[in-house]
């Protein structure tokens, strides 16, 4: 009875080790999305609210990944710039004014997209800084 408990202690102890290794690319994913929350909660979350529900005809959802991945190069710019124009979303209209937060480095807007991308219902994986200074050098 002693062994079968041991071994079962060593089982389940072993299994735990191995499943809650993870590679260092997601460790540093994890990071990013908690560094985001907190950028988000800051900068983002008054207007685009606790859940990405949006702001009626304000502030779009962040829920819609369909959306979100089809403007991924854009939100960047969308970050650093703010948004002055009306945007077009599925056909709704949103005519507020986004603000730009040009004191956010790319490591910022690099981590705030990966919380908003991996949230909300999303699933889209990591956003480099890298990534992130390539999309502002494309900013119409």
């Amino acid at each position: 009875m002693r062994r079968l408990l041991i071994g079962s202690l060593l089982t389940i102890a072993l299994f735990s080790i191995v499943y809650g290794c993870q590679n260092a690319g997601q460790v540093k994913q994890d990071m990013y999305h908690v560094n985001g929350r907190d950028i988000y909660i800051k900068h983002c979350q008054n207007c685009h609210g606790s859940k990405g529900e949006g702001l009626g005809t304000l502030a779009p959802a962040l829920t819609d990944s369909i959306s979100l991945k089809q403007n991924k190069q854009r939100i960047a710019c969308f970050i650093k710039n703010g948004i002055k124009d009306t945007i077009i979303i599925h056909g709704q209209k949103y005519e507020g004014t986004m603000p730009s937060f040009p004191e956010l480095y790319d490591i910022d807007i690099a981590q705030v997209m990966v919380y908003i991308t991996n949230s909300f219902g999303n699933n889209q994986g990591m956003y480099t800084p890298e990534q992130v200074a390539n999309d502002l050098k494309n900013c119409k």
